[in-house]
């Protein structure tokens, strides 16, 4: 199984990336964004208790967010997939430990963290404009998309160090063009993949 987590902060391109990167090597694509709007146009209880953090910049509660991420899991079959792309989760350090253990008892940890490192002001450029056609109230307001910005320092950020110190963190340019990035991308997974079947990598 090849379990990647994709970071970066909101408007880096993870969205984008990630779709490209499942249909290339076979992944499940985990959004714990796509899967709280889903449940939010629900118009369940649960869904307007995830509304009330995302419409503020505020991350959902750790034991929440993993609640809804274990039976998203549960309803997909992981065995017919190559693996799994985790696209913005882990957002916290509970959340990471959490996805460990998770994975852990299935034996098939994460290979690889990729991060997308993109200028504030560019992520901020670049949510405001898809705001315009999103229809999503907290890309429109510049004030809540930088609120959103300093909640990825606080506490998001930290995870690179958690994974680094697993060898398991790369950063990567996200302000290239799509392709660029992508191609980015696939050389270090390839990497990872062949270093893990003990290839020889120059």
């Amino acid at each position: 199984m090849l379990n990647i987590i994709l970071f970066g902060p909101p408007g880096s391109g993870k969205g984008t990336q990630a779709l490209k990167l499942k249909l290339k090597y076979a992944l499940i694509h985990i959004s714990t964004g796509d899967i709280f709007r889903s449940e939010i146009n629900s118009q369940s209880s649960l869904g307007e208790e995830l509304k009330s953090y995302m419409d503020h910049g505020q991350l959902v509660p750790d034991e929440l967010t993993f609640r809804v991420l274990k039976s998203y899991l549960g309803e997909n079959d992981l065995e017919k997939s190559q693996g799994i792309i985790f696209d913005g989760f882990p957002r916290t350090i509970p959340q990471a430990e959490a996805l460990d253990t998770f994975l852990a008892e299935r034996k098939e940890p994460i290979q690889v963290v990729l991060s997308l490192l993109v200028n504030e002001d560019e992520v901020v450029k670049r949510i405001v404009l898809r705001g315009k056609s999103s229809g999503r109230s907290d890309d429109n307001d510049e004030t809540i998309v930088r609120k959103r910005m300093q909640v990825y320092r606080d506490q998001t950020f930290p995870l690179a160090a958690y994974y680094t110190a697993q060898n398991k963190y790369v950063e990567l340019n996200g302000e290239g063009s799509i392709e660029e990035v992508f191609t980015s991308l696939c050389n270090h997974i390839n990497r990872t993949v062949a270093l893990s079947e003990g290839a020889d990598v120059i």
